[in-house]
């Protein structure tokens, strides 16, 4: 009984936080929030120490209400990680230069609210690509490949709609409340000795698990279809990435990466093609299959 009435102590604290974050990530989150967070009390609740039920309830309140500006440094942090855990071509090798001249079609980038940096990822066998909180933008030179400049333009815009969306906002938000609960961080400012053990590789690992809702998904399409059209770019590239995508996740499965959660199911590549159709051909544009 005792067990029953701590889980639900803090069940209930945690879904009381998701109220207050669904005005600003929505349902979506909440739901990763309730289902990630859930298994974490589970298994803090088991040793039914009163101090350690009491820390991982202040982490979980804490991690709720973690600002804007402290979600920037936050990523600010995990891209740094990023940047020294892979491979980051130079400014002057080909696949750096062919991204500067793709970001460079960006006339017009909405509100963004960041200033864009990028950079080009060595790795062929990972077909990929991200915008983080802070602005980073990173492209796999595996994506690159299988691309051609429109379609490249089309995904970075993709990208940027998440970001412009804020659902990468909300992406790390609700990985760093399930990390948080983990490392029994009470306070954001506690995180600092945390990242030494291994704190940004397990938000990684969280942000890797949980992709983005189709309804974000479709959103992210059509901010893509919106750059296209304003910088003058093919208003099908998404159509057309889309398209290869599907074929890759099919022949190479094992290239797709997790992070930015890229590849989907046929089904719901076939949804998210027909409604940028749709909003080409209302526009105007219509599809040329020769």
């Amino acid at each position: 009984m005792k067990k029953t009435l701590l889980l639900s102590l803090l069940v209930a604290i945690v879904l009381s936080g998701c109220d207050t974050l669904n005005n600003v990530a929505g349902t979506d989150i909440a739901n990763v929030i309730s289902t990630n967070i859930t298994q974490q009390v589970t298994s803090r609740v088991g040793s039914l120490d009163a101090d350690a039920v009491a820390s991982a309830a202040n982490s979980l309140a804490s991690a709720i209400t973690i600002s804007n500006n402290e979600i920037v440094a936050l990523c600010q942090e995990h891209m740094e990680e990023m940047d020294t855990t892979n491979i980051i071509l130079p400014d002057d090798d080909p696949y750096s230069i062919r991204l500067a001249q793709v970001m460079s079609r960006f006339k017009n980038k909405g509100k963004l609210n960041v200033k864009l940096n990028y950079a080009v990822y060595d790795d062929e066998n990972t077909i990929n690509a991200f915008a983080s909180g802070d602005g980073s933008v990173r492209v796999y030179s595996g994506l690159m490949d299988l691309m051609d400049d429109d379609e490249l333009f089309a995904i970075i815009g993709h990208e940027l709609g998440h970001l412009a969306n804020h659902d990468v906002r909300d992406a790390y938000r609700a990985a760093y409340l399930v990390v948080a609960a983990r490392y029994s961080i009470a306070s954001f400012g506690e995180r600092a000795s945390a990242i030494s053990m291994g704190f940004l590789g397990d938000l990684s690992d969280e942000l890797a698990n949980n992709a983005y809702s189709r309804h974000q998904e479709l959103k992210a399409d059509e901010a893509a279809y919106k750059y296209c059209v304003n910088n003058n770019v093919d208003p099908y590239a998404m159509y057309h990435a889309l398209e290869k995508l599907d074929a890759a996740s099919g022949n190479n499965g094992g290239k797709a990466s997790g992070f930015a959660n890229m590849f989907s199911s046929h089904p719901d590549n076939v949804k998210r093609m027909s409604n940028i159709k749709k909003l080409a051909e209302k526009d105007g544009h219509f599809l040329n299959k020769n």
